[in-house]
């Protein structure tokens, strides 16, 4: 009896479990690793990050998204190098993995351009950890100004700085704004939690530089009606436990402020670079592994790359697409195509996969209450911004949210803090806080 394909999934994000789930019926065996146990909709971490939604409704166990597909094992573990001659995974405890096919899906983090001493004050937003460090520090700066015996001590601890324009860093300013100035409002004795200063700091002439100029424009007004700064072309020359040099028009300055938040770039994840090296393939400057139009590394059509991690640039401007959950989704789906096609054709001629089309359904980033923008796909290029985007945007994180226990919760939730403002989980953790 001939044996069966056997395929190695490295990471259970969307594109790794999007293929696992196409491929539940197909004849082959499915290994999915991850150093995580579960699978997190990192679109939502912001609203962890500030005590809007609790870990576990934007995470689910990977044993349980995968359920369905029998054909799937999944091993809790971390891929410490590849035998790209024997076909083989090595884990940390050195367990071997053989495979026929392997997909590497392991995503992004987040990148300082060579400071990475400045991580430990400007911690970034990737993964359930980074949300749960932030929200510890956000909250706990509160605590501190309430504590604090002098108007500048205070000032700092009121002082939020985002660096980064970016969905990530306007949906984080946003919903640091709300907080502030609604949700925390009348809670405490010594300060007014109204008194806290949002700024946010792009490198660039405009913020959501992916969306047309008039939806930048409206994301600074929204973010002014929250109480949010907003600094345009201003560089950061350098952060530590006390606030943050800038440079910007009006020349160099200090910004005193005792939490920082980095939401300006990423880097690819230390496989890449390992990968890179035993297959020869080139990596761009975040570090991404460049994949041929079926997804494959060049001179090895056994390895697929998928989500983030892959520069894909095979489209009409020769531009890579973006790393977005629907592109991760879409490449998963494609990829479990690629391999259903080499299991019915194992002669076929290597790298002679059906090439990948990324459908285009949009963006979105929401702002605040009622506030988001939107770009509509479908080959319709429709952008707007306000109300309407703000509830095209709930509809669908809503939608592709892992699980109807996740969605019911996260939308009951959701509907408690439009009516009430509140937000439930708004715990510090940690092993402890201070000044």
């Amino acid at each position: 009896m001939a044996q069966r394909h056997r395929v190695v999934v490295v990471g259970g994000g969307f594109a790794g479990v999007d293929l696992c789930r196409k491929l539940k019926d197909a004849p082959c065996d499915i290994t999915l690793i991850d150093r995580r146990n579960f699978h997190l909709f990192q679109p939502l971490l912001y609203q962890v990050a500030t005590g809007g939604l609790s870990p576990g409704d934007i995470a689910a166990p990977l044993r349980t998204v995968v359920a369905k597909a029998k054909n799937v094992v999944t091993l809790l573990g971390e891929v410490e190098d590849v035998d790209v001659e024997k076909k083989q995974v090595i884990l940390q405890d050195q367990a071997m993995v053989p495979y026929d096919t392997l997909v590497i899906a392991t995503g992004v983090r987040h990148s300082y351009f060579g400071n990475d001493q400045w991580e430990k004050v400007a911690p970034g937003l990737k993964s359930l950890e980074d949300a749960l460090e932030i929200r510890s520090r956000v909250l706990n700066a509160f605590e501190q100004a309430e504590r604090a015996e002098t108007r500048e001590e205070r000032e700092a601890w009121l002082r939020f700085v985002i660096v980064g324009g970016g969905p990530t860093g306007v949906e984080l300013a946003g919903a640091l704004g709300e907080l502030a100035s609604h949700t925390m409002k009348g809670e405490f004795r010594s300060i007014d939690s109204d008194d806290a200063r949002i700024i946010l700091i792009e490198g660039t002439g405009r913020i959501l530089s992916m969306y047309k100029q008039h939806l930048s424009d409206h994301g600074v007004d929204a973010l002014h009606d929250l109480g949010v700064a907003v600094l345009l072309n201003t560089k950061v020359t350098c952060i530590d436990a006390d606030g943050v040099d800038v440079e910007g028009k009006e020349g160099k300055e200090r910004i005193p402020a005792k939490t920082v938040l980095w939401a300006a770039g990423v880097t690819a994840s230390p496989l890449a670079k390992l990968i890179a090296a035993k297959t020869g393939a080139k990596t761009d400057r975040p570090g991404r592994l460049i994949v041929e139009g079926d997804l494959t590394l060049p001179g090895h059509p056994e390895i697929l790359v998928l989500g983030d991690l892959a520069h894909f640039a095979h489209t009409d401007d020769q531009q890579p697409l973006p790393g977005v959950a629907t592109v991760a989704m879409q490449m998963g789906r494609h990829a479990a195509v690629v391999i259903e096609r080499r299991i019915a054709q194992p002669d076929a001629a290597a790298g002679s996969g059906p090439l990948f089309h990324f459908f285009d359904k949009g963006t979105m980033a929401v702002i605040g209450r009622n506030e988001a923008v939107a770009r509509i796909g479908f080959g319709l290029n429709l952008s707007f911004g306000g109300f309407f985007a703000w509830l095209a945007w709930l509809f669908i994180h809503i939608m592709y949210l892992v699980g109807f226990e996740n969605r019911l919760l996260v939308l009951l939730q959701w509907a408690n803090h439009y009516f009430t403002r509140h937000r439930g989980a708004r715990l510090i953790t940690g092993e402890g806080v201070g000044g």
